[in-house]
């Protein structure tokens, strides 16, 4: 056997969203690109904000020696002052350069606190339906996945959470907007959250983390508030990308924030660190590292997105399907109109239509859209779409 028997396991397991995008490429080769409609991958259609394309020319102009070397293995000082400013003011809190560690990406970011956190054998609860890498993260690190199912409108079920800890939950990982729903948590339910946390905490007398993974914090619609996870709960990590906001996400970019109140400050900071180091990660890109230094706060329109959203879910609304309007990110998850959401995947295909099964996510009986993609792509898959719920009803 060429390769072990629990990497093939999650093989046939993993992810839905490359098996579509790669079924994409073959069907685009055989019919042409404008006649496929792929809405698979969230890798985003905007491109990157000119002021990003400008400081990138201008720090690549740079000849000052040693622009490419090794710096600290928490990311290059300057540029960790330059996030811990601008993550003061996003979450009211008095955050410094101490408090970042700079990664490859939010995956490198919840990867590293994972590896920091978990002894074999703990647990990590997140909501579902939820992002399809959760799992092997948590599994990568000797932990054990739990998610717990949320309500019908995707919100947190917490009598669901209060079920769910036990004395060998480590962590929660929660992701708001999130990804496939696009639902937001409101800042009552995280407020409940933190209360459980806290009370099972002082019941098992040890720290019950709280990591929010957030990087479509910026893709937000309709004055939506995003709660301050750092702000709510002191033993609280925020990890996210410049994937979306900036419309980078080739280049792996990403941050860990560690509330100041976090307990064991100094042991965790130096835990992450290492553990940044010996997973392989080393350091993140120093190029763009110095890039994003000079351009916080910067993104992208994130009212394109929204028009996208309205132009879908307007359509397949008045064609029957069921779905709520997510409120953030750039995905939509409505109901398949029959429980085998596999089945319904496979019958949208012969509109040329991806979308991944829902049960991908952990959500059964739902389907995945991405509307990161040209409003023409969105209007031309409409019909089709509506041709393939007719079938059902």
């Amino acid at each position: 056997m060429p390769i072990s028997k629990k990497i093939r396991d999650f093989a046939t397991q993993s992810s839905w969203i490359r098996k579509m995008f790669e079924q994409g490429l073959k069907l685009k080769a055989e019919k042409g690109a404008d006649n496929v409609f792929d809405f698979t991958l969230g890798n985003p259609n905007l491109e990157p904000p000119e002021q990003f394309k400008a400081t990138l020319l201008e720090v690549a102009s740079d000849r000052s020696p040693g622009g490419h070397a090794y710096m600290p293995n928490a990311g290059i000082t300057s540029t960790r002052e330059a996030v811990a400013r601008y993550l003061s003011g996003v979450h009211s809190l008095d955050l410094s350069s101490a408090n970042i560690i700079i990664t490859c990406g939010a995956g490198g970011a919840i990867n590293v606190v994972l590896k920091t956190l978990l002894d074999p054998g703990d647990e990590v609860l997140f909501p579902s339906p939820f992002f399809v890498e959760y799992k092997f993260y948590v599994d990568n690190h000797g932990g054990v996945p739990r998610p717990v199912m949320s309500r019908d409108d995707f919100s947190l079920d917490l009598e669901g959470f209060g079920r769910a800890v036990s004395e060998k939950t480590k962590a929660v990982l929660i992701n708001s907007p999130n990804n496939p729903t696009g639902k937001v948590y409101s800042r009552e339910s995280l407020e409940a959250l933190a209360g459980l946390l806290e009370r099972k905490s002082r019941e098992y007398g040890k720290e019950i983390y709280l990591i929010s993974d957030e990087p479509y914090r910026d893709i937000v619609y309709d004055n939506v508030e995003i709660p301050s996870v750092l702000k709510l709960y002191a033993n609280s990590f925020a990890v996210s990308s410049y994937s979306k906001d900036l419309s980078i996400p080739g280049e792996r970019l990403g941050y860990i924030a560690v509330n100041p109140g976090i307990a064991n400050f100094s042991e965790t900071l130096d835990g992450l660190v290492l553990c940044n180091r010996i997973l392989g990660y080393v350091n993140a890109p120093a190029l763009m590292q110095r890039v994003v230094e000079r351009i916080q706060g910067v993104k992208v329109d994130a009212g394109i997105y929204q028009r996208k959203r309205d132009l879908f879910c307007k359509g397949l609304i008045a064609q029957g399907y069921e779905l709520h309007i997510p409120e953030g990110a750039f995905y939509l998850f409505p109901k398949s109109p029959i429980p085998d959401d596999v089945e319904f995947t496979r019958a949208l295909l012969e509109e040329n239509i991806l979308v991944v099964p829902g049960s991908g996510f952990g959500g059964p009986g739902h389907i995945r859209i991405a509307y990161c993609v040209t409003d023409s792509s969105i209007e031309k898959a409409l019909p089709g779409f509506g041709r393939v719920l007719k079938k059902y009803i």
